[in-house]
């Protein structure tokens, strides 16, 4: 099995990136409820890293994952400034940062997913562990929803910035769409990287 450093460099400068979003942001308590995900899972990933370590690539796409995160927090979803760019480049009529947020809801959790089932799991490449992963994706994206509609009946205006809905009678299911685009196009351009990748770094 090969060693690797580069995690070790993507935690520091992940720390440090979200230091560096907590500096006056919108308000916090969107960015502690936008981060909230980072501060679960980055202590499981630091505590399961020399028994359980993961992929390059999925280390990479977690850092990414928290990245969005982080930016949606700082600024919330429906002000960030590459949402306004979009609108600029695309014409679309509104900030469509979430659904950036949304896609890699999909597009990262799959590859997490996958690379646990192969790791875990009797399951081998092929349709069911695809279907299977796509699934999982949906259900995370739904509990997100879920959280958010909870989030709403408790806060009710104070919850808008963290649903970041602007308006739009079909977020909810939007949302769960780019999720589903997600999960089937990380599979397809990454999956055969992905296996690569176990084999080199691991035996499954």
């Amino acid at each position: 099995m090969k060693t690797n450093s580069e995690p070790l460099f993507l935690l520091v400068a992940g720390i440090l990136l979200l230091a560096l979003t907590a500096i006056q942001p919108h308000d916090y308590a969107t960015w502690w409820m936008e981060t909230a995900p980072i501060f679960i899972a980055l202590p499981i990933l630091v505590v399961t890293y020399k028994t359980y370590t993961l992929t390059p690539l999925l280390y990479r796409l977690l850092f990414l994952h928290a990245l969005i995160l982080m930016v949606g927090g700082h600024y919330t979803y429906a002000e960030v400034p590459l949402g306004y760019w979009m609108e600029d480049w695309f014409g679309f009529a509104r900030n469509n940062y979430d659904k950036i947020g949304h896609l890699a809801q999909g597009f990262i959790p799959a590859m997490l997913f996958r690379e646990l089932l192969l790791r875990s799991s009797p399951l081998k490449q092929g349709k069911l562990l695809f279907t299977l992963v796509v699934a999982s994706c949906l259900a995370v994206s739904a509990s997100y929803e879920l959280i958010e509609w909870a989030a709403a009946e408790m806060m009710g205006q104070g919850a808008d910035a963290f649903l970041g809905t602007q308006g739009y009678a079909w977020d909810t299911q939007s949302d769960m769409l780019m999720a589903l685009i997600g999960a089937i196009v990380a599979q397809v351009l990454l999956g055969k990287l992905q296996d690569k990748e176990l084999t080199v770094y691991r035996v499954q």
